[in-house]
């Protein structure tokens, strides 16, 4: 059975934490990691940490951008110590367990930004959730490896939820959920919705809005045909 929980590493910089977080993805049957260029490449050290581990240090898959390395998984918990961050709903630590049960057998991404700075605004934006990590505010940054090992750690709490599988409708990979957003973003710049020159952010808050939850796909085409008609009866309207 292939994994269900996947560690994506958006831009990572220290070749160390690749193998710290190689040896700590095995450890909990996590695997192969998925980065975010541009990525440092491994090295001695890294194959040194990774300590039994190099089979995903050396399987690592490569992504331009977050949306091609989540573009197959419907449920995006994005990382971040620093509340208020991104529209996401919010997820404390201790209640990750319970939300990816309520998505039992629902392949999720667990996504951790660059060490030095985390998750930009419009990559939280791309997230079903957003967890907090529950640090110390007068210290909140943690070491990339120790964070995913705490993450794993409850994440797998998950599995030990009592009750029998959900069934639900087929929840849209991320991909899909892209697609109706572009769709919806030639719909809103049709009707002049981004006349006050704030395109970007406005597409930030909205993209936030709908991938604000996991989609099923009839969800994600009730979207696309909402835009289609708003489309089409545009064109109908310009014609003579």
């Amino acid at each position: 059975m292939p994994p269900l929980l996947h560690l994506v590493l958006v831009r990572p910089q220290n070749a160390g934490n690749l193998g710290s977080i190689a040896r700590v993805a095995k450890n909990f049957g996590v695997g192969p990691l998925r980065v975010v260029e541009p990525a440092v490449p491994p090295d001695e050290e890294s194959t040194r940490l990774a300590a039994g581990a190099d089979d995903l240090l050396g399987g690592i898959a490569r992504h331009a951008d977050l949306p091609s390395a989540v573009a197959d998984l419907p449920i995006v918990v994005a990382t971040s110590s620093l509340r208020g961050r991104g529209r996401a709903p919010s997820l404390a630590l201790r209640e990750l367990p319970a939300y990816l049960a309520a998505h039992r057998g629902v392949p999720a991404a667990l996504v951790f930004g660059p060490e030095r700075s985390g998750l930009t605004e419009d990559e939280l934006a791309r997230a079903t959730a957003c967890l907090r990590l529950p640090t110390d505010p007068a210290f909140p940054t943690m070491n990339l490896s120790h964070a995913a090992a705490a993450v794993l750690a409850v994440a797998r709490g998950f599995e030990d939820e009592t009750g029998a599988p959900r069934t639900e409708a087929s929840l849209a990979p991320s991909s899909e959920i892209e697609a109706a957003l572009a769709h919806w973003d030639r719909a809103l710049d049709a009707i002049d919705f981004y006349d006050t020159g704030h395109r970007d952010r406005s597409l930030r808050e909205w993209r936030a809005l709908v991938a604000a939850r996991p989609l099923t796909e009839r969800d994600v085409a009730m979207l696309r045909g909402v835009a289609n008609r708003i489309l089409v009866a545009l064109d109908l309207s310009r014609k003579p």
